[in-house]
């Protein structure tokens, strides 16, 4: 048997010089097109490198780093198990459980042998959790944006989307897909929204699709006016919850429960706040009814595992008690002393109401070497965000403060970005510009240092 040895390939690295098979004078190259964009992506600073974490249960947010043959602890700062339930020993336990009773796979699409009784069993607790009568769930939060989105746009006739400029890629897609008009409002601008609103005949059907929390900005929608202009003007409201889910209002509910907004269909996931895996939509009876029964997103995918669905049960019951409310309380606190502690040191927290702490650098070059010196300095690991998921010249740092996080990670991240600041010689902000330490949101404190929240387990 002959082996074939594949040549290893340093990602950091330029691409070398292909020697491939002479090129056809005038003709494609597939393999020059994929190396020259591939190259591109290199030149600008913003090629993708992947850190190999191995995450040990019961020790988050610490982490093993696999890197040149090493294997080295780091702190991370920028996952979006933001309330660390992936390390709850009672969604643990629900999940080895039903991984014995069960066993590993779903074995098929939810019509074809692959709705499993916990999938049914989640599916009553989200619904009742967001206060809608019924509820669906999907692989993703990227599936069931994509699938929700599509299905409306294509089956109802002459249908118009009303899209907030920084929605989400898979909003964005869902829509695209969908072939239906889509008109973008101004990020957060119900003016700009009534404005476009007027110019459509008014028993035209519409849906305005919008964020509570916009990942990258951290920033939070005006709710309320949103929902007001879609009752005025007969829209439909589709509102994705996915960085809110699990952290906002009495039970965890999301904004729309925090600031009491009805909307037509809430979106969320179950791998942020939740520490599973999957996604989901609530509304009502018949619009779940019409997803399950024309979404071909939602028809032709393998089910999630029933451990997973167990898990995501488990977790949603404790986020919606005790331990839910102990743990955004630990979470608000930290949020608050991590803005507190790097806005004394005049490094650039852009505006955020919410748990999300971007640090402003923008170039793109400039943020990749910014975290490869946390990591490889400080061992602490916080991705560059670069283009195209935020604009060019707004590249970050994005940092998510969570309630397993304590003082002294606070303390040593912050003298990490300080002195890597001072390396690289990055802008610092300035006493006109530098975002006031005062919360903006009802779920914000005051930003002193006090004694850590007590979550038990």
């Amino acid at each position: 048997m002959t082996r074939i040895l594949k040549p290893k390939l340093d990602s950091h690295a330029p691409l070398e010089p292909h020697h491939g098979p002479k090129r056809v004078p005038n003709g494609f190259s597939l393999s020059d097109f994929l190396r020259g964009k591939l190259q591109a992506l290199h030149d600008e600073g913003r090629y993708r490198i992947f850190a190999e974490l191995q995450r040990e249960r019961g020790h988050y947010p610490r982490a093993k780093w696999h890197h040149e043959g090493k294997i080295d602890e780091v702190k991370v700062w920028c996952s979006n198990d933001y309330l660390g339930q992936s390390q709850s020993p009672t969604v643990l336990a629900a999940m080895h459980r039903t991984l014995d009773e069960t066993g590993a796979g779903a074995g098929g699409t939810r019509n074809i042998s692959g709705t499993h009784h916990y999938h049914v069993l989640l599916e009553r607790e989200l619904a009742d959790w967001m206060g809608r009568e019924a509820a669906l769930i999907f692989t993703s939060g990227y599936v069931a944006n994509l699938a929700t989105l599509a299905t409306l746009g294509s089956q109802i006739e002459d249908m118009v989307f009303f899209s907030d400029a920084s929605n989400h890629n898979s909003m964005i897609e869902g829509m695209r897909q969908s072939r239906a008009q889509k008109i973008i409002f101004k990020h957060n601008d119900p003016d700009d929204l009534r404005a476009k609103l007027e110019q459509v005949d008014a028993n035209r059907p519409k849906i305005i699709a919008f964020e509570s929390v916009y990942s990258m900005d951290g920033d939070i929608a005006p709710l309320a006016e949103l929902a007001a202009l879609a009752r005025e003007f007969n829209a439909l409201t589709f509102l994705d919850e996915v960085h809110a889910v699990g952290m906002y209002g009495a039970h965890g509910a999301g904004i729309a429960e925090r600031d009491q907004v009805d909307v037509d269909i809430l979106q969320g996931t179950l791998a942020k706040a939740v520490g599973i895996q999957g996604g989901y939509i609530a509304g009502s009876r018949d619009m779940i009814d019409f997803i399950r029964s024309y979404g071909n997103a939602f028809i032709f995918t393998t089910s999630m595992p029933p451990a997973c669905a167990a898990g995501a049960l488990a977790s949603i019951r404790e986020l919606r008690g005790a331990r839910g409310a102990t743990l955004r309380a630990r979470q608000r606190q930290h949020v608050s002393q991590t803005k507190a502690l790097l806005t004394e040191r005049n490094l650039p927290v852009m505006p955020s109401e919410s748990h999300i702490v971007p640090l402003l650098i923008g170039n793109s070059s400039l943020c990749r070497r910014a975290s490869d010196e946390l990591l490889a300095r400080h061992r602490i690991y916080v991705q560059p965000i670069n283009y195209p998921t935020v604009p060019r010249t707004t590249e970050r740092l994005r940092i998510t403060p969570s309630p397993v996080h304590n003082m002294d990670d606070i303390d040593a991240l912050v003298e990490a970005l300080d002195d890597v600041w001072t390396r690289l010689s990055l802008p610092r902000a300035n006493a006109a510009t530098q975002v006031p330490t005062t919360p903006t949101s009802t779920n914000q404190v005051p930003a002193t240092r006090r004694k850590p929240v007590t979550v038990s387990s």
